[in-house]
């Protein structure tokens, strides 16, 4: 099963309603289970990323389903949500009935923190530092694939309350089956 893990980091911040689709693409990063490679791409890159994407079993992220995905989609002619996604965010939500932060489950479940924040990214890049806000992005997909893989292993995540690290029960049994007929997508352009 090729399992790709998404981030995504874009210029501005939300003012007014939340529209992801209103931000500005800066660089998107990938793990590719196939290859194993962690991959980044600038906006004038997305060409190279759509085939990967295009033959992917499942997309894996974080808050991916209400950012990354439609981020992604303002610039893509096919329908990423065709592609089988587990949203880490959303299953913490199912079950806790709240959004967590990314930067509370990678401290509980993985013993560190995130590199930076994604406000910290957008400083980097009005600043021109390009690189960083790949590297930070890259760190992202890192920890959302480890968080995945631990989760499958274990049926759980951890997170930090008011009263210390406490478990989070995930019913993972669906993350790795393979859909019926999964579509195809072919709408990569040549150009």
């Amino acid at each position: 099963m090729r399992q790709i893990t998404v981030d995504v980091e874009t210029q501005g911040v939300f003012r007014g309603p939340i529209d992801p689709t209103a931000l500005e693409l800066t660089v998107a990063c990938i793990h590719d289970s196939s290859t194993g490679q962690m991959l980044g791409f600038f906006r004038d890159e997305l060409s190279s990323l759509w085939p990967i994407l295009e033959r992917a079993d499942s997309i894996i992220g974080y808050n991916s389903e209400h950012f990354d995905i439609p981020v992604l989609s303002r610039y893509y002619t096919g329908d990423l949500t065709k592609i089988k996604h587990v949203d880490l965010m959303k299953e913490v939500k199912n079950v806790l009935g709240r959004r967590l932060k990314l930067d509370n489950l990678a401290e509980a479940t993985l013993g560190r923190k995130k590199t930076s924040n994604g406000l910290e990214a957008v400083r980097w890049w009005e600043q021109g530092l390009r690189e960083k806000v790949r590297d930070y992005c890259m760190a992202d997909v890192a920890i959302t694939r480890e968080l995945y893989d631990y989760a499958l292993k274990n049926g759980s995540l951890k997170y930090r309350d008011f009263d210390g690290v406490r478990d989070i029960k995930l019913d993972t049994s669906t993350w790795e089956l393979m859909p019926a007929a999964a579509p195809t997508l072919t709408h990569t352009l040549p150009f």
